[in-house]
This record gives C-alpha cells, structure tokens and sequence, in this order.
C-alpha cells in the first residue's frame, strides 16, 4: 500500500513510535513519518502534506496542545494519551483534534479511528476542491459580467458631455449593471439597473435585461431614429414579464440625452430618483414620474419625460447598495447623506471618487449587503 495515505506519527517514545509503526503496517497502511516532539513535527508538517497525525500529548520542548495551537487545520489530528489525561484531551479536541486513542489501545480501535478521521479528510478536500472549482467558475463569471459594461469613459466623453461610472457586486456575481452607450455622434444612452437579488441569476437576468435594451436602442438607431427610453423600457418589460414565474423584477433608470444641447428624455421603472448636480449644490431630479419596476406584469405602457441640463449641471445615478449601505450598528448610508457628500461637486470621476469613499468610511468595514453601482455624467 506504499501509495496510501501519508502519515505522521509525533511521540518521543522511540518505543510508542516503533510500536505504532508496526500496528500501521499490520493495518495495511504505508510506513509513516515519525519525529520526538511538537517542534519536529511543525517541521515535517511545513515540508509535507500529510492526511492524519498521531499526536503524543505529553512530550518534551512542544507537547501536544502546543502543536495543536500551531497547526491552521491541517492535517487532522489524532490525539494519543493516557487514561488519566482526559484534561488535555478535551483541551486538544476544543483545539481542532479529531479524535484520540488511549495508550493502550487494540489494532481495530485504530483502525476504526483512523479510517474515520481518514474518510472526513477525504470528503472535507473534494469539498475543497469543488469549492476551488466554484470560485474559479464565479470569477469567470464576474470577468464576464464586467465586461458588459463601459470602461473607457475618456472614449465616451467629449467637449460636450463627460462620464463615469462604477459597479462593485456584493457576491462574485451581482444583480446591478450600469451601460453608457452612444447612440451615434449625437446621443448618449445612460443607464442604471438593479436586479431583485443577488448572485448568478441576478447577473443573468441583469445580462438579459441590457441586452434587450441594446438591441432595441441600436435597432432605432439603424432606422434613423432617436429611440425614447419609454419604449426601451417597455419592450424589455415585455420580455422579462412573460412566463416570469419566480416574479423577478428589475429596478432601472434609463435617460438619452443630446451631447450638443444637454436636452433629454429619462423613464424610471421602481428606482432611486436621479440627483441634479450642480456647482451649488444637489437636488433630486423632478420632472418624471415613477414607473413599475420591470418584469412585474406584462402589457405596461411605460413612458419618458424630457429633462435638461444647463451648462455645469450634472446627473448621478445609484442603486439601493448605494443608499442602503450599513455600517456595523445597522444604520443605513440614506440619500440625505449621499447628498451632502456630492454637493457642489460637478465633475463625474470626482463624484463617483467622493461618493464611494464616504460611503466606504461610512460601512466601516461591515460586509456589502448589496451592489454598489453609480453612474455620474456631465454638461460642460
């Protein structure tokens, strides 16, 4: 069995070693390792993947709870002790130990130990390397859902109009999605969606909604017309309502507006108000009616009102992980704030710079309960 586990016997009995050694073989296992103390067997560990330890609790320079201290998990460990240790025992178990063997035990209890503790370790790395396999897989799905969006925002600026934007999931995958797409030489579609939910098929059903948005926006741009964000909005509703069956729904704020003029029309379906920017202050965008969120149910007439932005004015755009951010005692980020943080600020990388860093200083560490997306752009 010289391909079986790998073992590491700790004792600094060369009697208890020997004795364990031969117990091994008899049991069919390979030839372990073995070293005197605590201090060894770090050694040994650092060096060597092993898949169990057989653990001495009482030893000079390192004793068993002292190793155990040391170890990060790995490899599990069997403590060996006498009766009258129980002490140390539960100390070694409350440590991370596996299991223990008295001094005196009989070749089937070792064996019914080891295997066991074996097996765990066997199902605990398929475990681990599915996780691995997960994690990559997630990874490459937020590579792909990142690539969705803008990022060349020096290339969708000009003289006229000036953008930014940042998305950041909550989880490897994420619900929310910004686009900044130019509708020829003239017009700019802005956008900010927020799927309800998070993970992959929140970043699937985000994917799908901008999508359809896309294609219906260029669609009107090869006839020769300015599309309304109306009717985008309501022909990606008819999409995602139909068979819609989990009641799914998408919050979005969708806007075109003329680079030469500042003059626009926006459609909001269930999302946070628009804030105006400008260089005295800021102010939530009136003007425009809200609208269902997508998805809700089919055959919505969904519409866009105009809006204009004087020289120096600007738009921000959020989701709800913007607002709803929380620090470690609950309370949430809110618009009041958000608002405080960007008034008199016009440029959008300034803003967007800003917002997120007083939104970080804000959390203060707590973990995202949401994606954070924002979208800044600007009339020179």
């Amino acid at each position: 069995m010289s391909n079986g586990p790998a073992l590491l016997v700790v004792d600094d009995s060369p009697f208890n070693r020997l004795l364990l050694k031969r117990r091994l073989a008899e049991l069919g296992y390979p030839a372990p390792d073995m070293v005197e103390n605590g201090v060894q067997a770090l050694e040994a560990v650092a060096k060597r993947r092993y898949d169990a330890m057989l653990l001495d609790l009482e030893m000079p320079e390192m004793d068993g709870i002292g190793v155990l201290e040391r170890l990060k998990g790995e490899p599990p460990v069997i403590v060996i002790s006498a009766h009258t240790e129980m002490t140390g025992v539960i100390r070694c178990i409350e440590l991370g130990a596996e299991d223990y063997l008295p001094k005196t035990f009989e070749p089937p209890l070792l064996k019914a130990r080891l295997s066991a503790v074996l097996e765990k370790k066997r199902l605990r790395d398929l475990a681990a390397e599915r996780l691995r396999a997960l994690e990559a897989e997630l990874e490459s799905a937020r590579r792909a859902q990142l690539s969705l969006v803008p990022r060349n925002f020096a290339a969708l600026s000009d003289a006229r109009i000036a953008v930014a934007a940042h998305v950041e999931p909550a989880r490897e995958v994420g619900g929310d999605l910004y686009d900044l797409l130019p509708l020829g030489p003239d017009h700019l579609l802005f956008a900010v969606a927020d799927v309800a939910g998070k993970g992959a098929p929140a970043g699937m059903t985000m994917a799908r909604t901008f999508g359809l948005i896309r294609a219906a926006a260029r669609q009107a741009v090869a006839e020769g017309r300015v599309p309304d964000p109306g009717g985008l909005l309501a022909q990606a509703n008819a999409d995602l309502a139909e068979d819609n069956e989990d009641m799914t729904f998408v919050t979005a704020a969708l806007g075109i507006i003329a680079r030469a003029t500042g003059e626009g029309r926006i459609a909001v379906a269930g999302h946070e108000a628009p804030l105006l920017l400008e260089a005295g202050g800021c102010r939530a965008l009136t003007g425009y009616r809200q609208q269902p969120a997508l998805g809700v149910m089919e055959g919505l007439p969904y519409s866009s009102e105009p809006f204009a932005l004087a020289p120096g004015q600007g738009l921000l755009l959020v989701t709800d992980g913007v607002t709803e951010g929380q620090n470690p005692a609950l309370e949430l980020y809110g618009r009041a704030r958000m608002e405080a943080a960007v008034t008199g600020k016009t440029e959008p990388a300034e803003v967007l710079a800003t917002l997120l860093a007083d939104l970080t200083r804000f959390v203060d560490g707590a973990p995202p309960a949401d994606d954070v997306t924002a979208v800044a752009l600007l009339r020179r």
